[in-house]
């Protein structure tokens, strides 16, 4: 994995960030992209000289093409793209907004397909991976989860439908899909009472292995949970 180039969406905090980390520990080189430019690139330099943060809105389809196309010029190729980036609004259907819906849908599944189009031909000539971060909610729906659940339902089928239609230019799609994870999500600050949830650094352990597999071989829908949750 030295030197191999990744691009992660939503790489400031939260998953994003630490499958960063854990693609830097394995001597990868790394571009993180997010909305605010200043907070992006500071912290791309935290993380050290193998790692550049790139303003980019998963929702700008041409914002997407310049971020490859910058990691590219920077360092000549791209191996892995990781579409991380993901919002949350969670409302009963009645008062769930029509701007609500729209981020939403807009971020977690147009925003893949942004991201996806415009890291597709660099995929083809490195023979790839693309990794896309759904969620348990992509196959359990629950109350007041309607624009969250239709966004990750159809991100898996987006992703699955993906890996059918490039696995003979041999690019491998993946995607990964989380139960409770300690982050930022939805404005939340995690505290030692996160500790039974899934960490960052438990997916971005998750991505390195999926690299590491040998090629003939690709685990194209994973559901990661919490291996002993509270009771209720």
């Amino acid at each position: 994995m030295k030197n191999k180039v990744a691009l992660i969406t939503g790489g400031t905090k939260g998953i994003g960030l630490g499958i960063a980390k854990s693609f830097l520990d394995e001597g990868m080189k790394v571009g993180i992209t997010g909305r605010d430019e200043a907070k992006t690139k500071a912290v791309a330099k935290s993380l050290g000289e193998n790692c550049i943060g790139i303003q980019a809105d998963v929702r700008d389809a041409k914002a997407q093409q310049h971020a490859v196309q910058e990691l590219i010029a920077k360092w000549g190729q791209l191996d892995v793209m990781i579409a991380n980036a993901g919002v949350g609004h969670f409302a009963d259907i009645e008062e769930l907004s029509i701007e609500q819906w729209n981020e939403v849908i807009d971020v977690n599944l147009t925003g893949v397909f942004y991201s996806t189009k415009a890291s597709l031909p660099a995929l083809k000539k490195s023979h790839g991976y693309l990794i896309t971060i759904a969620s348990l909610a992509g196959t359990n729906f629950f109350a007041k989860g309607a624009a969250y659940n239709a966004s990750k339902f159809g991100l898996v089928g987006f992703s699955q439908a993906v890996m059918l239609d490039v696995r003979d230019h041999g690019v491998k799609v993946s995607t990964i899909m989380p139960g409770s994870v300690s982050t930022y999500f939805n404005n939340r600050t995690p505290t030692d009472q996160d500790a039974w949830k899934i960490q960052p650094e438990d997916i971005g352990k998750l991505c390195v292995d999926l690299l590491k597999m040998n090629p003939r071989t690709l685990p194209s829908k994973i559901e990661v949970r919490p291996s002993k949750p509270p009771k209720k």
